[in-house]
């Protein structure tokens, strides 16, 4: 079954393309003549255009067989000129004029110019209907796109199903190669590459080291499209990434000996496509698999597992090294938006959760971090190890959590992240851990931003406070009277307070921050300093405030000031 498969797709790349010599065998070109051109008869024939007029480039896109009465130029040798460069330079297919009412006979400096730019030249020597000619070429274009479309589609399903089998990348390439009839190179980031045919070490060699130069020169330019082209001694080589979640798993190359066509384009991507399906299966699996693995790193972040070396045990040769290497602990608690409260059938949180941590693992990767995690229903823990360039952590940290918010706000999915301070040796993990979880309870605080627990400010020191009994006595002590009031009268003193200590007393920024006018804030103002006294801008109360709406907002972290 499989080769009768192969042995159709293989017959359907008969290049669903056609040529000006193609065209000459039509029935409607039969009194047509080749008066110059020989040597481009294999030009290919996208459309047919009828021009009349003499300047006429920005009309054509190349590709198109030209046909004329010669109205635009009669038997005016520069007219000619003017009008034959124009489709030179548009990389039209082919020139056909039709002997009659405006041109009798072909000057001989004609034929020549068009031979000299081997560019076909086709003369009918008595009217014909112009009609007859376009309806004929364009259903037999538009014909070929469909058979394309057919035969992709049947090869694209082959693709796909080939992936489910065991050597499903090596089939996929060799029926690629087989569909196109080109040399097909295939070379993963982290294994052997594949040559089809199968090339000698030297030949290989060239080729790989050929990829390389191009990938660097593409990259040092700043270009990071896929697919991209290039020429090397007549052939055309075309090179497509393979991989998913913004990583390059592997790049493909298809070498032709003739210029593309946009089937080869197709063919290659969905090749790709189906490739890149099967990494991330296999990808997927294998993050299944570490999951399992990795359940004792929730044991050492609630100081569970106190023992060294059953640590060591764990990691294996890695443990030195990781142990001697900074690291911050995050945590990243996922949601899955306009679900109506219920889950998806097959989405539930694990399923989310590992989807996830593949991502994650990869994003953190390319930041050069080695990340330990371990998930537990929506949190997903994240031990960050870092693996040391000039760029700051803190830094590369940064570009992680912006990369997986707009990764996964595509899919509707909402994180928040927060991240405990650096420290060094695993039995030190559970420290990074606490400052995290102390970090992510100011989410709706903070709503948006990433939650360092390094930059929460006074934060730091009312977390260490363990009876919560002594913040609440703190805040009412001082805040108490302008919580009384906003609670009875549904006004904002609270928040205005806040915008106006945070913004140093500017009372034109806070203004503007609550989207008031200066009279309103001028009476707000008036309130406050009834209720908590006139010296309430002085340094140690204004401090005291500031701390006691910080312990606020800790007590009531659902509360939005």
């Amino acid at each position: 079954m499989d080769e009768l498969i192969e042995s159709e797709v293989t017959v359907v790349n008969q290049q669903y393309q056609l040529t000006v010599q193609e065209v000459l065998d039509r029935p409607v070109f039969q009194h047509a003549y080749l008066a110059a051109g020989k040597k481009g008869l294999q030009r290919l024939v996208r459309w047919v255009h009828i021009i009349e007029v003499i300047q006429f480039e920005q009309l054509l896109q190349g590709g198109e067989m030209i046909l004329t009465t010669g109205a635009a130029f009669k038997h005016d040798t520069e007219s000619f000129m003017t009008y034959l460069k124009q489709l030179i330079k548009r990389n039209v297919s082919c020139l056909c004029i039709e002997m009659g009412h405006y041109l009798s006979s072909i000057p001989e400096a004609w034929i020549a110019a068009a031979e000299d730019y081997d560019f076909p030249l086709i003369i009918f020597p008595q009217a014909v209907r112009f009609i007859d000619i376009t309806q004929d070429i364009h259903s037999l274009v538009i014909n070929q796109h469909h058979k394309a479309l057919q035969d992709l589609e049947k090869i694209s399903r082959e693709f796909h199903r080939m992936t489910l089998s065991s050597q499903g990348v090596s089939h996929v390439l060799g029926l690629l190669q087989s569909s196109t009839k080109a040399h097909v190179i295939y070379v993963p980031l982290d294994g052997q590459p594949k040559f089809i045919p199968h090339l000698g070490s030297r030949e290989s060699g060239r080729w790989l080291a050929l990829l390389q130069d191009h990938l660097t020169e593409n990259l040092e330019n700043g270009h990071r499209e896929s697919p991209f082209l290039f020429e090397i001694g007549g052939q055309t080589i075309i090179v497509q990434s393979v991989g998913a979640m913004g990583k390059t798993w592997a790049h493909m190359m298809m070498v032709l000996s003739r210029k593309p066509t946009e089937y080869e384009y197709l063919i290659l991507d969905s090749a790709s496509l189906s490739i890149a399906q099967d990494l991330l299966r296999k990808r997927y699996m294998e993050e299944r698999k570490l999951y399992s693995q990795t359940l004792w790193v929730d044991d050492l972040l609630h100081l569970r597992m106190r023992d060294e070396e059953q640590i060591k045990a764990l990691i294996g040769a890695e443990y030195k090294r990781l142990n001697e290497r900074s690291y911050h602990v995050c945590i990243i608690e996922f949601e899955q938006e306009h679900l109506g409260g219920q889950e998806n059938e097959g989405e539930g949180i694990e399923s989310l959760g590992l989807h996830l941590s593949l991502t994650v693992r990869s994003v953190f990767e390319q930041h050069t971090f080695y990340p330990l995690m371990t998930l537990k229903n929506n949190r997903l823990v994240v031990v960050a190890f870092d693996k040391g360039t000039k760029r700051p952590p803190k830094e590369r940290l940064q570009h992680v959590f912006q990369s997986l918010q707009q990764m996964k706000a595509e899919e509707e999915i909402k994180l928040t992240i927060s991240v405990g301070q650096s420290n060094q040796g695993f039995m030190q993990a559970y420290i990074s851990y606490r400052e995290a979880i102390q970090a992510i309870s100011l989410a709706p605080t903070w709503q948006g931003k990433v939650l360092f627990f390094d930059e929460l400010g006074v934060f730091q020191l009312l977390f260490h406070i363990a009876d919560k009994q002594v913040l609440h006595a703190f805040v009412r002590a001082y805040l108490g009277p302008v919580l009384d009031y906003d609670q009875i009268k549904g006004s904002e003193l609270l928040r205005t307070l806040k915008v106006l200590l945070d913004h140093d007393g500017s009372k034109q920024i806070a203004a503007q921050q609550l989207f008031i006018v200066r009279q309103s804030l001028y009476y707000r103002l008036e309130k406050i300093e009834e209720l908590l006294g006139s010296d309430y801008m002085l340094p140690e109360k204004r401090l005291a405030l500031q701390v006691g709406i910080r312990a606020y907002q800790l007590l009531n972290p659902d509360v939005k000031l």
